[in-house]
């Protein structure tokens, strides 16, 4: 198996990480990575603590720059500085802590750092009409409908702070949709409900990245797999040369097959 890429025949590749490295000093966190995501499937990249997921995501999401490398979209390098910047090519990222403020609403959250504003001449106010509306109908496209986005995030359950963190991540991206470790503190039902999710973004012909390092979360959703460790990418495989258990021995620290 090539080592370097891995595609079905006819996927053509949205976004891509070339021989991509990332220093913190003489701390080496990724060396030489290859990566690619593609539109309408979901790209899982599996490790365990110290792989270098972490690194990974925060460069896919605009936090860090590569150190050596280049990142691709639809075929143009482009330079992420800034999680803004990311947004802006298409990039929305579920992460783990979900980043929503408790004591905010519901439709500010969804909201935040990209507030609709409308315009009454010469003054530009926050249009929370629109805000609440559009998140209350984006909320329930996925299946949670809410008394009114007006309500305090702090007021969900568990499962409907994680369904809000994804649906505002599916309504601005464009391009594609990141989920951190989505599952890693929820139990069985809840984590099937994030799955669901996720096949989700997938049918919105998006491109998504799955960052787990849970392998039966990642074979029951995946159509590419990534596996890392010690900040080097040391397997990649399409669905077709994966099984349950294989993927469950890689994980497990098993000789990686060729």
């Amino acid at each position: 198996m090539d080592k370097k890429k891995v595609r079905d025949v006819n996927d053509n590749s949205d976004m891509e990480l070339d021989k991509v490295s990332r220093f913190f000093g003489t701390v080496i966190a990724l060396k030489d990575i290859t990566f690619e995501v593609f539109r309408g499937k979901i790209t899982c990249l599996l490790g365990d603590n110290g792989a270098g997921k972490s690194t990974l995501i925060k460069i896919l999401s605009g936090v860090h720059k590569p150190s050596e490398g280049d990142m691709l979209i639809n075929g143009e390098k482009v330079i992420l500085d800034s999680p803004r910047s990311a947004l802006d090519q298409g990039i929305a990222t579920v992460y783990q802590d979900l980043a929503l403020v408790p004591l905010m609403s519901i439709g500010r959250n969804f909201f935040m750092g990209r507030e609709p504003v409308k315009k009454i001449w010469p003054f530009r106010f926050y249009n929370k009409d629109f805000a609440n509306r559009v998140a209350k109908e984006e909320m329930a496209k996925i299946g949670i409908n809410i008394r009114s986005a007006e309500q305090a995030v702090g007021t969900l359950s568990g499962g409907e702070r994680q369904s809000l963190a994804i649906a505002r991540a599916i309504y601005f991206a464009k391009n594609i949709l990141i989920f951190d470790e989505p599952t890693a503190a929820l139990g069985v039902k809840q984590s099937g409900i994030v799955l669901k999710l996720i096949k989700h973004a997938k049918e919105k012909n998006l491109g998504v990245v799955f960052i787990t390092h849970n392998s039966y979360h990642a074979y029951e959703v995946g159509d590419y797999f990534y596996i890392l460790n010690r900040g080097r990418t040391v397997g990649n495989y399409t669905r077709k040369d994966m099984n349950r258990e294989k993927l469950f021995n890689l994980m497990a620290g098993s000789k990686m097959a060729s």
